[in-house]
């Protein structure tokens, strides 16, 4: 494969993409092993070794005797080009080993927009698409992530899905596999052993039954021994849980070339749009001690200039103005530079941004998500204006130049106010930075997203808005920017649509998938890549009413193709939080007492203090 290989890399763009070795690759014989695990990010390498998760699961799978687990990502359009061309299958970047020949092909599922490259790189792969076609002699397709919390549009094609944390449940399945292996079990015997375990979602042993109105009627499980739900598997105690200190050091640049250490999972503040906020619950912390220690070791291995802090909110932290002084300490006696995102813009982050950005001051970033304080409590964001006024105001006095802005438009009950209220904010800053006396250039940049209702939270029932009406917003809000010192940038229209056609799709969008590949797509997440004329093509041929799973408001009554999922918040919390948006009321931040989200049914919420 190497010698195949050599002649082909000097054709392409960036040939390190596709070589491997690495510093910190782990290094196995593959004969030695009882299983082989390739984990696939369906994107391109700069993408995906900037994920950390992958970092976790390399790390946890390799230090198993027994098992080996390599890489492959998505190859660019002028490497598969020549891949097709000389008939050389997708390989591990470990060993040259092609993917077929291997275990298991798993694939991260981070952003509905890659379901597509999943199936060109199982076509890359010379494996067959559909879980159906494929024998003894294929890899097992398992898939995990944010995204596999609906698994049902993937459900033709993916074998297993893991649904929760996957540092427990994936080693324990290669482990249970390799001994499966060595009793001569065929693939369905070990699907029907490993069924019953918690966070395992097989879609084989479930037949799905519609309404005539196309809602789902039933589930019905052709396999006794498989649960009626599916249980995510949830690691209680991050503590002791094996954090890489010797992560992959990529030999190109990445999209965060940098250390990366995770402080806490989960997140208390409840915004009703956010599904990592939902299904990563409950908040678990690593202490203080142990986030020195690992992040510290980290530079030491990797060589890394930059050290970053990773969680949905970092000031939450409960130890986190020790923990950022001591890392700002030790990071400036090894000239290391510290990035702090997701902070709460307080007094004492201010002071944290000040000592490690000093003169420089990049960008400050506040992410209102909605323009009137009316909306921001139907969505339960949980800031006012005055705290963003505050907050600017501050930082203009330290001396930052640009303040980027966070919207989301399309969100549940928005009128043109609201819409009016993000050039108002806007407006209202470059005021504050003019009657400052500063002077100077200065800079306020609004990023408007447009939102998409995800799978387990509040609002998954809800309606998205039409491509056009994202369009017209659009426009409306250009007209409403024009304002001396603002720049806005806004998401492509028609890739929230689709975006939004998966999150909450069922298991016939598998023909849509199916037909969208055939056409070409691929990289869909990528401007270059997208085309909406495939995409309607495939519409057309695979005969999808897109606005049934866009547009359409559910009831509460509905069975929804993800309720085979238990996220383990409960859907009687959900329908409560949907309920209180309509009604403009919020919910506090579960720091400060116990929500009743239902967590509490599985493991214990040490943050909450009462429990339901």
């Amino acid at each position: 494969m190497n010698l195949r290989l050599d002649n082909l890399l000097k054709q392409v763009e960036k040939p390190a993409r596709y070589i491997g070795g690495e510093y910190n690759i782990a290094i196995k014989e593959p004969e030695s092993v009882k299983t082989r695990f390739v984990f696939a990010f369906p994107d391109l390498y700069e993408i995906g070794m900037s994920y950390m998760g992958l970092q976790i699961l390399y790390h946890n799978l390799n230090k198993e005797e027994d098992i080996y687990c390599e890489r492959a990502f998505a190859p660019a359009g002028d490497m598969e080009k020549l891949l097709r061309e000389n008939h050389i299958p997708l390989y591990t970047l470990e060993t040259k080993t092609p993917i077929k020949d291997v275990d298991f092909f798993g694939f991260t599922l981070q952003y509905e927009m890659s379901f597509t490259t999943i199936l060109n790189m199982l076509e890359l792969a010379q494996i067959p698409l559909l879980a159906k076609d494929r024998g003894e002699e294929y890899p097992i397709i398992i898939a995990g992530g944010p995204c596999a919390y609906n698994p049902e549009p993937l459900a033709d094609f993916v074998d297993i899905f893991l649904i929760g944390d996957g540092e427990k449940s994936l080693p324990e399945l290669m482990k249970k596999y390799g001994e499966a292996k060595e009793r001569g079990l065929t693939k369905e015997e070990f699907y029907k052993e490993i069924a019953g375990e918690t966070g395992i979602y097989i879609p084989a042993f479930y037949d799905v039954f519609y309404n005539e109105d196309g809602t789902i009627k039933a589930y019905e499980k052709n396999f006794e021994g498989a649960p009626d739900k599916v249980e995510r598997c949830i690691i209680e105690d991050i503590e002791e849980i094996d954090f890489p200190t010797s992560p992959i050091v990529p030999i190109i640049e990445t999209v965060h070339d940098r250390a990366v250490m995770e402080t806490f999972r989960g997140c208390t503040r409840g915004c009703r749009f956010c599904q990592a906020g939902m299904i990563y619950r409950p908040v678990r912390e690593r202490s203080k001690e142990k986030i020195m220690n690992l992040a510290m070791e980290q530079l030491a291995n990797t060589g890394h200039e930059e050290l970053s802090l990773l969680s949905l909110s970092t000031s939450d932290y409960s130890q986190f103005e020790p923990l950022a002084i001591e890392l700002m300490q030790e990071c400036k006696k090894r000239h290391v530079s510290l990035s702090l995102p997701s902070l709460r813009l307080d007094t004492f982050s201010f002071n944290v941004l000040e000592e490690i950005q000093g003169y420089k001051k990049s960008g400050l970033t506040f992410a209102p998500e909605a323009g009137t304080q009316r909306l921001r409590d139907v969505i339960n964001k949980g800031i006012t204006e005055k705290d963003i006024y505050d907050a600017v105001e501050q930082a203009i006095e330290l001396g930052w130049k640009h303040i980027k802005l966070y919207f989301m438009i399309g969100l549940p009950t928005e009128t043109y106010e609201d819409l009016d209220g993000i050039a108002e904010i806007a407006r209202n800053i470059v005021s504050i930075h003019r009657n400052s006396g500063k002077g100077g250039r200065f800079n306020v940049t609004v990023s408007v997203s447009n939102f998409v209702p995800k799978a387990h939270t509040p609002f998954q029932w809800e309606a998205q808005d039409r491509t056009e009406e994202f369009t017209k917003k659009h426009d409306y809000l250009r007209e409403k920017l024009s304002i001396k010192s603002v720049t806005f940038n806004y998401h492509d229209d028609a890739v929230s649509t689709y975006e939004a056609v998966f999150a909450r799709g069922d298991r016939k969008l598998g023909k849509l998938l199916l037909e969208a590949h055939k056409q070409g797509c691929k990289l869909d997440s990528w401007s270059e890549y997208f085309d909406l004329e495939k995409w309607q093509k495939a519409i057309e041929l695979s005969g999808t009413d897109i606005a049934f799973y866009t547009t359409r408001q559910r009831g509460f009554d509905e069975i929804l193709p993800w309720d085979i999922v238990d996220s383990s918040v409960s859907k009687k919390f959900l329908m409560s939080e949907a309920k209180k948006a309509v009604e403009e009321k919020t919910t506090h931040d579960c720091r400060y007492g116990c929500v009743g989200c239902g967590i509490n049914r599985r493991v214990e919420c040490k943050l909450g203090g009462i429990y339901e």
